[in-house]
């Protein structure tokens, strides 16, 4: 039994892998890490621009869609669906032996629709049709625009991981997109599930160079505190707001927490343990969705214990001493949203644009052995 292991048993936290390549699937490295107690997994445009973008593992498949005629956004989306698939078989077993609490694997719609509602429930619900699995999460940002497209997916029964989340506020208005979509389905609520997926390293990187640009002792003294004082903000509003009369009438037809998960958890600073935005962030029914590389880390060196509500007071206290310095954690969770879905975007364009030569390649060199 390794610490990834004793998180969940000990702990009721899930560890899920941030990262998915084709190789991992075939080679049976994605199996081999859910032995090792990782129990459902995470991607991203980005993590795809990374996995297809210089990888010759997608050839086969992409030679056989551009003989089949299919535009590159196309051949984008098969690619991610057959690997999707892939680490879906992979985890069946754990969200069948969980009673569909873990074992989920997440699909982020084309970071285009970020803004767009009507754009977002549509791509929602043709993934969750197409792909056709129970422990399918699909991945909506929670802009403000996404708001609607989470309860609307969630009262058709469409499980939801609600991603770039930045600030305490907005993560109330997911939770309550949340409970209105339960309330708005028809029968029993069981196998709908959800996750929202707090970020919390990227909120350091941007407190931490005001904090540094302000050099006063006790802005020096604060950093690398601001982002754990918020997540541990957040756990404790879905301690809040998943509980009392109304949470208890949806537990009476099937609901699940939607159980906040911690994105974002790899160590930017170096001078900070590898392992910070874990060790500091444990608790129950809650998810730590970490890059390969963190999990590995955690896996030899980790601490396992409740951390993320034993010192409330001091996250408050943090808090309220940031503000006092000028930091405006509402106006950085603005930028850094916007900087999310612009990063997801890029990388989504990127990537289509890699394929683009690479399909023309295919077709030149296809037209010249005919």
């Amino acid at each position: 039994m390794s610490r990834l292991h004793d998180l969940f048993s000990e702990q009721n936290q899930s560890p899920w892998l941030d990262n998915l390549r084709r190789d991992w699937i075939e080679s049976g490295e994605l199996n081999r890490w859910v032995d090792r107690g990782v129990r459902g997994l995470t991607s991203n445009p980005t993590i795809f621009q990374r996995a297809i973008g210089d990888s010759a593992d997608y050839d086969a498949q992409l030679n056989e869609l551009v003989a089949a005629g299919v535009s590159t956004e196309e051949a984008y989306w098969e690619l991610v669906k057959t690997d999707i698939r892939g680490a879906l078989a992979a985890l069946a077993p754990v969200h069948e032996q969980s009673g569909g609490e873990d074992g989920y694997v997440s699909v982020e719609v084309a970071p285009s629709l970020a803004h767009d509602t009507a754009g977002t429930i549509a791509a929602a619900r043709e993934l969750d049709g197409d792909i056709a699995a129970p422990n399918l999460y699909i991945k909506i940002p929670g802009t403000a625009e996404g708001l609607e497209a989470i309860r609307q997916a969630t009262s058709e029964g469409i499980s939801v991981n609600v991603t770039l989340l930045f600030s305490v506020e907005r993560y109330d208005e997911v939770i309550e997109a949340y409970l209105s979509g339960l309330e708005a389905a028809e029968g029993d609520l069981t196998a709908i599930s959800s996750v929202a997926s707090f970020f919390v390293s990227r909120v350091d990187v941007a407190v931490d160079a005001q904090l540094e640009a302000d050099a006063s002792a006790e802005a020096m003294a604060l950093i690398g505190t601001a982002a754990v004082a918020n997540a541990q903000r957040a756990y404790a509003l879905a301690q809040q707001r998943f509980s009392g009369p109304r949470w208890e009438a949806l537990v009476a037809r099937g609901a699940r927490v939607q159980r906040p998960l911690w994105a974002s958890t790899s160590t930017k600073n170096p001078a900070f343990p590898d392992t910070k935005y874990v060790d500091e962030l444990i608790g129950p029914n809650s998810v730590n969705t970490l890059p390969d590389k963190t999990l590995a880390a955690f896996e030899d060196h980790g601490t396992v214990a409740r951390t993320v509500d034993t010192n409330l007071d001091g996250a408050s206290a943090t808090l309220k001493a940031l503000s006092e310095l000028g930091i405006d954690l509402g106006a950085i969770a603005q930028t850094l949203e916007a900087d999310g879905v612009a990063s997801f975007a890029a990388s989504f364009d990127d990537l289509l644009a890699t394929l683009a030569d690479r399909i023309d390649a295919i077709k030149t060199s296809n037209s010249g052995n005919a």
